[in-house]
């Protein structure tokens, strides 16, 4: 089978667009809960960095601030992670099927 004939297929397969569709859908979800609290936490940081200068510990050197960009970050390669295992688990099963469907 020609390689337009596969592409055709795959690309008229419903299963593709809910493949694609459940795809994007995860991945604007997923980038909205990184990045909203990244650039909120920048713009508090540039605009009222009084908010974030109170120490954790009374004669210590660490700032509030310190811990909550560490969670942004931690959080970021945990949702890294929550796409990974999504990825390798629903959405490459569907992709499969697709696959399986359009060699037929």
């Amino acid at each position: 089978m020609s390689q337009p004939n596969i592409q055709a297929k795959i690309r008229s397969n419903p299963k593709f667009a809910e493949l694609v569709g459940k795809r994007t859908r995860f991945a604007i979800i997923l980038s909205l809960v990184v990045l909203v609290p990244y650039y909120t936490f920048m713009f508090l940081v540039s605009t009222q960095p009084q908010l974030f200068a109170s120490k954790v510990a009374e004669g210590g050197i660490v700032t509030i601030g310190w811990p909550i960009a560490a969670l942004i970050i931690v959080g970021g390669w945990l949702l890294t992670g929550v796409y990974v295992s999504r990825a390798n688990g629903e959405f490459d099963s569907i992709t499969e099927e697709v696959l399986k469907e359009a060699r037929k």
